[in-house]
């Protein structure tokens, strides 16, 4: 189902740019305003937004949608046009690599009780000044506070 790490870790041997998708899940509280949700990764327990390998046969947007319900345990409609992007330095297992990240807002309709990675991880919602002081990417953290929900852009 992956286009599989294997394949991005020789783009990045062959110095190419590496590429993945991101959720951005969202709603608005009672009075309005955005909240998004982070969930921490799976190793060093970061807070990071749902994210990972584009799949074979599936559009970015498709692929963002799948990871925020597997990592996230939402679901929801994830809109048409990316949010935006970041870069990351990934750690792999012998070396770090550049990665670029395409982000997708996806508007929250549901969150399962029980979800694929319900064990691994931990979700929270918060303001995006709030996500953006727990989030170690300086580029994501950038996008998460300039997100404007749906009816505000």
């Amino acid at each position: 189902m992956v286009v599989t790490k294997k394949k991005a870790i020789r783009k990045a041997r062959k110095g190419e740019t590496v590429r993945q998708v991101a959720a951005v899940p969202f709603r608005l509280d009672v009075d309005g305003g955005l909240e998004v949700m982070l969930v921490t990764s799976r190793e060093t327990k970061r807070f990071i937004v749902p994210k990972g390998w584009p799949m074979k046969g599936k559009s970015g947007r498709k692929a963002a949608t799948i990871e925020a319900e597997q990592e996230a345990g939402v679901v929801g409609k994830t809109l048409k046009e990316p949010a935006g992007n970041y870069s990351y330095w990934k750690r792999l297992s012998t070396r770090f690599v550049r990665v670029n990240v395409v982000v997708y807002l996806l508007e929250v309709s549901e969150e399962l009780a029980n979800w694929q990675e319900k064990k691994k991880r931990q979700r929270a919602w918060l303001t995006p000044a709030d996500a953006a002081l727990l989030i170690d990417e300086p580029d994501l953290a950038t996008l998460v506070t300039s997100l404007k929900g749906p009816a505000a852009s």
